[in-house]
């Protein structure tokens, strides 16, 4: 089997020439069609292409005359007039997704061998900057047609084998899942793709039915409330029955649940107004934060790291960190394993910020942890140089 991870086949597709079909193979609801629409998106970025259209064509249901066109006549040759589609993938740079090839009829499929192998259907070519994308799904569970090897073999071919990591990458991203989807799934990502047996008539959790479980929540208003009736009711029929329990116990348990303004605000420490002076004084919190943090995984340490960072980095770009929110942020990142406290200060200082207050923060609060790392002493004033980590303070002046 040819596999590769998301994060793989995105980085080696937009680099492979336009001329070159991609073949993506997998079970079904794994996110083919999700992984096809960030690779176009790769490629327009890196060819500087504004326009770059996506068309998505279910080979499954389409007969030939909606592959090939219709004929026309002008009283004596008759030409084939091809589909406002195809026409525009030869005109302008476009993403040819053929979805399903292996559901289509053989009629179907010799069309697509024909765009394929020759990138033209009926005297019609491809644009040169067009690409072909074409997705199957591969397994005896499916009522799928046999592709000929001939036409197998014009294809980059891979099975795709996303894991977990892809998945919340595209979730937290693109995929703007609800974060306690996110969390559940880093905590106990067998439940993300259906069971190795599993009978396909059964409603099992896939990564397409998690995407509109949490489509669905979200609209009804109750991703954050899972003592509404609805919650599980909703869960149901998108991931089926054994899923639903776990996911609804999980939701219920406050304890698996960290956000990043918590960790920001009471990790260690806690600002509290004093009745005397007026005056907001640091003290130490109720601990119950850090407790949580200490029972994370490694996934679930990196979900915590995103949505700390994702807080930071919104709530505080333009203005910069206070005293206890400093403290807390650079006792959550000591607590962190080395690689994930650099992971950590990436996210933080790789953001894009549009002023430095925050970047001077994170530094003076943080980098004491970092320097420590790499064995780098801190000068005299408590400030060392920063370890050059590629990318720190991108999009700032500030000096490293």
């Amino acid at each position: 089997m040819t596999t590769q991870h998301v994060r793989t086949f995105l980085h080696v597709a937009p680099r492979l020439p336009a001329t070159t079909s991609i073949l993506l193979r997998g079970n079904h609801g794994i996110g083919k069609s999700q992984v096809v629409r960030q690779a176009a998106k790769l490629i327009a970025e890196a060819e500087g292409i504004n326009d770059y259209e996506i068309i998505d064509r279910r080979l499954s249901q389409m007969s030939e005359g909606d592959m090939i066109g219709l004929p026309s006549t002008d009283g004596e040759v008759t030409r084939f007039n091809p589909p406002d589609w195809y026409r525009r993938a030869c005109q302008k740079p476009c993403c040819l997704f053929l979805d399903e090839l292996n559901r289509a009829t053989h009629e179907v499929m010799q069309a697509a061998f024909q765009i394929v192998l020759d990138r033209e259907l009926n005297g019609w070519k491809l644009h040169p900057q067009t690409r072909v994308f074409s997705a199957v799904n591969s397994s005896a569970a499916y009522t799928v047609n046999e592709i000929d090897p001939a036409l197998l073999d014009r294809f980059w071919c891979v099975d795709l084998n996303p894991d977990t990591e892809d998945w919340l990458t595209w979730a937290k991203g693109e995929g703007n899942i609800s974060p306690v989807i996110m969390d559940f799934i880093a905590s106990q990502d067998k439940w993300l793709d259906p069971p190795k047996q599993f009978d396909p008539g059964t409603v099992s959790p896939s990564r397409r039915s998690w995407e509109r479980l949490s489509q669905a929540l979200v609209s009804a208003d109750i991703a954050d409330n899972p003592a509404s009736d609805l919650f599980y009711s909703m869960s149901l029929g998108f991931i089926g029955t054994e899923a639903s329990i776990a996911f609804l116990d999980f939701a219920k348990t406050i304890d698996n649940q960290v956000s990043g303004e918590e960790i920001l605000n009471t990790y260690e420490f806690a600002d509290v107004m004093n009745k005397k002076t007026k005056k907001l004084e640091i003290v130490p919190s109720d601990g119950k934060t850090k407790k949580k943090i200490e029972r994370h995984g490694v996934e679930r340490l990196n979900v915590a790291i995103d949505k700390v960072t994702d807080h930071t980095v919104k709530e505080y770009g333009a203005k910069g960190l206070s005293e206890c929110q400093g403290k807390n942020l650079d006792a959550f990142m000591q607590n962190l394993p080395p690689e994930q406290r650099v992971s950590c200060w990436m996210k933080l200082t790789q953001s894009g910020m549009d002023t430095l207050p925050l970047a001077k923060s994170i530094h003076k609060f943080c980098v004491k942890g970092i320097l420590d790392i790499f064995g780098v002493p801190p000068g005299a004033a408590g400030v060392g140089v920063v370890p050059n980590i590629p990318g720190a303070f991108a999009g700032t002046s500030e000096k490293k």
